[in-house]
């Protein structure tokens, strides 16, 4: 199966980025959101992130205006979902939002449409149930920042088809990925190893082992990690990852994934991060 079309549900950091991977690679992409603001910031920081590239010598300066002719955008969910081979959604880490959208999308896209999911938590079987097409629904876990990591986790459902797998591996080594195709537990594997060891690094600055900045450096010097536990929170958004910690732990149970409370009140206080300007660490 041949995917050219491709919509993307929420214009933030990780559907702006799947948007941008996929119009780089020849893709016609649709980017969907309710607001009309949200997708003039999501097309401008295509158009910087598209620049950076130009500057790096890894594209052309003449190819950027092509691949932004590549994207187009719309603010009803519906209409965005016509007329597409594949629709991934990327919207925040909220099962019944996803649920909601999922719905909607299998009412609105053609019967031989893939519906995909960003999620880096939620159960793809869960989310298929909401649709009368199971054996096309799928997780297609990206990372952030999109245009730089090159994994892709392929999640199937339970009653996801072998055919809508390969169309989907296919499609992420088409756009430069490597896909791992995981099966449908909570976290998969990327955030089930990931997000306990941000969440005891969360505890330890609670608890004054240690400044940020020194956690951090523990784990870059010590475990040859690229970057620390806390300063990656950040870049992922702290709202995000007490979401998936709150999806690990009620659905396996678990207290090793029971958020940590400075985590959460860090969140209640808005301090999300690099997208806030606020976070572990201050952003300009």
């Amino acid at each position: 199966m041949s995917i050219d079309r491709i919509a993307v549900v929420g214009g933030g950091t990780m559907g702006n980025g799947i948007a941008h991977v996929a119009a780089l690679h020849g893709k016609q992409v649709r980017l969907v959101d309710l607001s009309p603001d949200v997708l003039e910031h999501a097309t401008a920081t295509i158009g910087r992130n598209l620049d950076r590239q130009v500057a790096k010598g890894i594209l052309q300066a003449d190819e950027k205006e092509r691949v932004l002719g590549r994207i187009e955008t719309a603010t009803d969910l519906a209409e965005g979902a016509a007329g597409v081979d594949l629709v991934v959604e990327a919207v925040p880490e909220k099962p019944e939002l996803k649920y909601a959208i999922f719905e909607t999308l299998d009412g609105a896209a053609g019967p031989d449409t893939i519906l995909a999911s960003n999620t880096s938590s939620i159960s793809i079987t869960e989310i298929a149930a909401r649709t009368g097409r199971p054996e096309r629904v799928i997780g297609m876990h990206f990372m952030n920042p999109v245009p730089v990591m090159e994994l892709v986790e392929v999640i199937r459902g339970l009653a996801t088809s072998d055919e809508t797998t390969r169309a989907v591996i296919d499609l992420s080594k088409e756009l430069g990925k490597t896909p791992v195709e995981v099966n449908d537990f909570p976290g998969f594997v990327s955030n089930r190893v990931l997000m306990p060891m941000i969440n005891e690094a969360v505890t330890a600055l609670m608890e004054g082992v240690a400044e940020p900045d020194a956690i951090d450096t523990v784990m870059k010097l010590g475990m040859n990690h690229p970057m620390g536990p806390l300063r990656l929170a950040d870049l992922i958004g702290l709202d995000t990852c007490l979401n998936i910690l709150e999806v690990l732990h009620r659905e396996l149970g678990d207290d090793r994934y029971r958020p940590s409370p400075l985590l959460r009140k860090y969140v209640a206080a808005g301090w999300l991060g690099r997208k806030s300007g606020r976070g572990f660490y201050a952003y300009e």
